[in-house]
């Protein structure tokens, strides 16, 4: 079998990983080997808090509508339903950025449809 000289090749492969490790700590951005575990390791984190970003942003929203529905004496999920009831499609995004920036905007949306329900 021929022998196969890679030298190029294999000095760009290793200069891609230990660039893309030029900021992690101690041996894992200097050291080959380490780098590439570390490379394969927080590809894999990232991709999976892609994910776990989306579920943590649903949470962090809820209770910002929860806590400012609370307020005006209902919950999250029933404020959501008298909302979705009376066509009011507003996604939980922009409700917890109303429920922020101006509050008593939210609290009005909301009054109104109680009374609209009542």
């Amino acid at each position: 079998m021929t022998r196969v000289k890679r030298g190029s090749v294999a000095r760009k492969y290793r200069k891609n990983i230990l660039d893309f490790a030029s900021g992690f700590r101690g041996a894992h951005s200097g050291l080959f080997r380490t780098a590439n575990q570390q490379e394969k390791k927080a590809l894999a984190c990232a991709y999976i808090d892609r994910s776990n970003r989306k579920r943590t942003f649903r949470r962090l929203w809820i209770a910002r509508i929860n806590a400012a529905a609370r307020k005006d004496g209902i919950t999250h999920s029933s404020a959501i339903h008298s909302l979705y009831e009376n066509r009011v499609f507003l996604n939980c995004k922009t409700l917890a950025q109303v429920a922020i920036l101006d509050a008593y905007c939210l609290s009005r949306i909301l009054k109104k449809i109680n009374e609209k329900k009542n």
